[in-house]
């Protein structure tokens, strides 16, 4: 007998075929066919490296939304705004494909989708009437804010201190490490910053008067935006609020929350009951932003009955003795979340350890490899060389610039800290906001004969006047320049103004502000390229407000002048920072100086704690690669100028995380081979075939 059709279960979304039992078990954990009715219990997903997390996550939602949730009452925290904006995009096309035009309304963008900070920047918005904060704060980027504390420092007068006061970013990075940390003062000192102990007291005092100085001027630093929210929720009225309004929160990259940001997640639901987190403890870096690996690690713990656990162990990435040899690595952990990553890419090349000299035989080897993998076909893009510290690939950097082998080092000049970028942003910041100190110091100096005890007079002037009072067209000036002033007042308060046409009065003062480029900047032309790429990302925001945060929270990378990118159309080989290279991939991968005091780093064995993420580091480096992945072992290092020591050799060994019971997985190179084995194409006739290279291109 036929089943009646109610009773037929309903056929599986056609976008679930796409996945892989493990991915499929954590889209579908505890979602009902009516996920409108009740939320499922806590979720944490351990995605390994390669195992398709972002996918599995965008699915994951995207399933909710199906069986009837409510997008504007799911959550996605990010790390990155890219990331947010790809997983939206990806949820988007996944339900208009399952639902094809029926149930109208239920696809669209996210409504909440973001980083931590954004997100925490919009709440903050939202409550501020009822968490005490002015609703027209504006946000400090960690420029203006070490500005700010800095002139907190100078005005308690530690700035004349007869032995050395630490430095404004120095004290701006123990505040933060204190907020991000949830740790006390005394204890951050001790464990990072040893050699500013003596000075806790007069810290203490300054960090007061900084709080102090951000509350008066209406503003906000980085770390406020995670501080209030988290404060917020200890409210338990405001707790429950959020709570329900999020009936769905999914947390992407938890391995790299701080202690802060999963305090407010766990407050919001402290039950679970909706919290989804994806992450993987064996890539937890980032220690130095404030991270912990014990907030993935103690997560299953936090609920009663604990968190379901679902493991993504298969690689779509890597070989399998790539795999093999990163698995045997991590092995070796003190604590982890048990996996072996696999794959169905199998492989007759294993990892290779090079053995070499010295960094200069390093370079030359690394060179080599790179121009015979393009020659069989492998693009420079494709390939990568990584390292621990930013200058370590100092001796490789002048041996490609030699060969004119074109090269992007990521980490450059970031857009935010470019002088001209910073000077607009805070003409906006100080048109929303009079009595931002910092923003309004730096804009008023930029008109012709205005220097710092003219912006000082006037900015005490507005500080003192009722809210919304300035007058500024009223302000003493000097007589050189009040034409100026007036026009830069005009712009000013045609920008402020209650329902200014956006982006028109972006466009007005960028114009005012580009005229003005010239006298302030040699290279004016350059910078103007970045004042057009400014107006063109302002575009793309319905308001000002929503642009000042997004963009001050998740800038560009770097300017169009420095960035170091070739032209789009060339092709240029990668050099990274492990750290920047989290979430990449490659063809090839090198790791420059796999030894011991590189890697792990000589300033990061003072803890059991620290050499595990070390360790991690070494990992993270492994599994980026997909098909080639070399790890470089010199045996010795040239160290100038140390003091006390002089110039000297530096002797090195293999890095203790791969101890000789692990050297199976690897197959083993010294380099240069002995001469009786070399190739003919030795070291002369390369230069040989180098010059009459060069004698043949003067013609073509």
């Amino acid at each position: 007998m036929t089943a009646p059709d109610e009773l037929k279960e309903p056929p599986a979304p056609a976008y679930l075929a796409a996945l892989n039992p493990a991915q499929r078990a954590a889209v579908e954990f505890g979602i009902a066919p009516d996920a409108a009715a009740a939320a499922p219990g806590p979720l944490l997903v351990i995605a390994g490296a390669g195992s398709g997390k972002t996918h599995t996550l965008a699915h994951r939602v995207a399933h909710l939304i199906a069986s009837g949730a409510d997008p504007a009452r799911i959550l996605l925290l990010t790390f990155s705004r890219r990331a947010a904006v790809d997983m939206t995009r990806r949820v988007d096309r996944l339900i208009a494909r399952q639902l094809n035009g029926h149930r109208r309304g239920a696809t669209g963008a996210l409504v909440w989708s973001g980083t931590f900070h954004s997100v925490g920047a919009r709440l903050l918005r939202e409550y501020a009437g009822r968490i005490g904060l002015a609703p027209g704060f504006t946000i400090h980027d960690r420029e203006d804010s070490a500005d700010l504390l800095n002139l907190v420092r100078h005005e308690l007068g530690y700035s004349g201190k007869e032995k050395r006061f630490p430095l404004k970013a120095t004290c701006l990075g123990i505040y933060s490490a204190v907020i991000n940390t949830q740790a006390g003062l005394k204890d951050v000192l001790q464990t990072s910053y040893p050699w500013c102990a003596a000075w806790e007291s007069e810290l203490k005092q300054i960090f007061l008067r900084y709080v102090e100085a951000k509350q008066h001027q209406q503003v906000l630093d980085y770390d406020d935006l995670l501080l209030y929210w988290a404060r917020m929720v200890t409210d338990p009225e405001l707790a429950g609020e959020l709570g329900e309004r999020f009936r769905h929160i999914l947390v992407d990259e938890y391995q790299d929350t701080n202690r802060l940001q999963a305090a407010l997640v766990l407050a919001m639901k402290p039950e679970g009951r909706g919290l989804t987190v994806v992450g993987d403890d064996a890539q937890s870096i980032y220690a130095f932003r404030g991270a912990t690996v014990r907030n993935i690690l103690d997560f299953p713990g936090q609920f009663t009955p604990g968190a379901a656990l679902i493991t993504l162990d298969r690689n779509y990435r890597s070989t399998q003795p790539i795999l093999a040899a990163a698995n045997a690595v991590i092995a070796l952990a003190s604590e982890r979340f048990t996996k072996n990553l696999w794959s169905e890419r199998a492989s007759s090349s294993r990892p290779r350890l090079v053995t070499l000299r010295d960094d200069a035989e390093q370079a030359g080897f690394i060179v080599e490899q790179i121009l015979a993998r393009r020659e069989e076909g492998v693009k420079l893009k494709a390939q990568a060389i990584l390292f621990r510290a930013g200058h370590h690939s100092a001796r490789l950097e002048i041996e490609l610039t030699r060969r004119n082998i074109p090269f992007v080092k990521f980490g450059g000049l970031k857009f935010l800290e470019a002088a001209h970028v910073k000077d607009l942003l805070a003409i906006m910041r100080w048109a929303q906001n009079p009595r931002d100190r910092v923003s309004g110091f730096r804009a008023i100096q930029l008109l012709p004969g205005v220097g710092p005890k003219t912006a000082g007079r006037i900015l005490a002037n507005v500080a003192a006047a009722s809210p919304g009072c300035a007058l500024l067209a009223e302000q003493p000036m000097p007589e050189a320049a009040r034409l100026a002033w007036s026009e830069f007042v005009g712009v000013v308060e045609a920008f402020a103004q209650v329902g200014a046409p956006w982006p028109g009065a972006f466009e007005q003062l960028s114009a005012w502000y580009q005229a003005q480029m010239e006298r302030l900047y040699e290279d004016a032309v350059l910078r103007a390229q970045d004042i057009e790429q400014l107006a063109r990302i302002a575009a793309t925001y319905p308001n000002p407000e929503r642009f000042l945060t997004e963009f001050t929270l998740d800038p560009p990378d770097a300017t169009s002048a420095e960035a170091g990118v070739p032209l789009l159309d060339e092709d240029y080989l990668i050099l990274s920072t492990i750290h920047s290279a989290k979430g990449q991939e490659w063809t090839a991968v090198t790791l420059l100086n796999a030894v011991d005091g590189c890697l792990p780093s000589d300033m990061a064995t003072g803890s059991a704690t620290e050499i595990e993420e070390e360790r991690r580091l070494l990992y993270v480096a492994m599994t980026r690669a997909k098909d080639s992945l070399d790890l470089m072992l010199p045996q010795r290092f040239y160290v100038g100028q140390q003091a006390g020591l002089g110039d000297r050799h530096v002797y090195a060994s293999r890095t203790r995380f791969i101890p000789n019971a692990l050297l199976a997985h690897f197959d083993q190179v010294t380099w240069p081979l002995p001469e009786a084995h070399a190739p003919a194409n030795s070291a002369s006739s390369r230069r040989a075939v180098d010059l009459a290279a060069q004698m043949r291109a003067m013609w073509t």
